[in-house]
């Protein structure tokens, strides 16, 4: 493991739980797994951070199986518990209703639809706290997306609540570059379990992703002054319609 990276990491993640006041003391967070970079290198660096800090957490690592990999969730659950993190599996029958589903909206179905499992296993369990492992690129890739396709100026929050205050969302990767963790994760050399969509290629986020690749090209800082200025809003220059 690259220590610089670790410490880069770890560090913008202490930031964001800080200036977002995201964690307390006696929390129980579950953490959805997908099994990619981002979840894995989210729920690791909260189980390490309990050997240092003073505020102590429980964690508890989701992974909701949509049944497009039949193997992913065993990969999973070894690194849980080679990890000693405790764990729950859900099989889903999501899969089949994004096949049934005769809309070209199959992104935001699969996300509502695992959302709502997660709220269940949460509430179930007793864990008001839900961690995504959502990075810098997400919130900005959000923002253009709602723009695009949604007709307004939204993105992604470090912190939501839900249910009149019952559960949060909670993005400790909030101000982590998606490049930081991509050279972290292959620094540990996990292999990362993928939900193997077959409707990712033809995603309308992939679309945004290509898309600000090529303005990134032009000039690294504009991708720094996109996430500056979407909490430099000027609402006395947004006229109302």
């Amino acid at each position: 493991m690259r220590k610089g990276i670790f410490k880069r990491i770890n560090h913008l993640i202490g930031k964001a739980i800080g200036t977002y006041n995201m964690i307390q003391d006696g929390d129980r967070i579950a953490v959805a797994v997908s099994g990619g970079r981002d979840s894995l290198t989210l729920l690791w660096f909260l189980k390490e951070r309990l050997k240092w800090i003073p505020v102590q957490y429980e964690l508890l690592a989701v992974h909701i199986d949509l049944g497009f990999d039949k193997d992913g969730s065993k990969r999973l659950e070894a690194f849980f518990k080679e990890n000693q993190i405790p764990y729950e599996i859900v099989k889903t029958d999501i899969r089949a209703k994004l096949y049934s589903n005769s809309k070209d909206n199959f992104c935001f179905l699969c996300s509502r639809q695992r959302k709502k499992v997660i709220f269940e296993i949460a509430d179930s369990l007793g864990f008001s706290k839900i961690a995504y492992g959502h990075n810098k690129d997400d919130v900005i890739e959000t923002l253009f997306l709602n723009m695009f396709y949604g007709a307004n100026i939204s993105t992604m929050l470090p912190v939501q609540s839900f249910f009149d205050g019952r559960f949060q969302i909670i993005r400790p990767l909030y101000l982590v570059d998606k490049e930081l963790i991509d050279k972290f994760f292959y620094s540990v050399k996990w292999p990362s379990v993928e939900m193997k969509c077959p409707f990712a290629d033809s995603s309308k986020r992939k679309e945004i992703r290509e898309l600000l690749k090529q303005i990134y090209s032009k000039r690294k800082r504009i991708k720094k002054n996109i996430f500056h200025a979407i909490h430099n809003m000027r609402p006395e220059y947004l006229p109302k319609l």
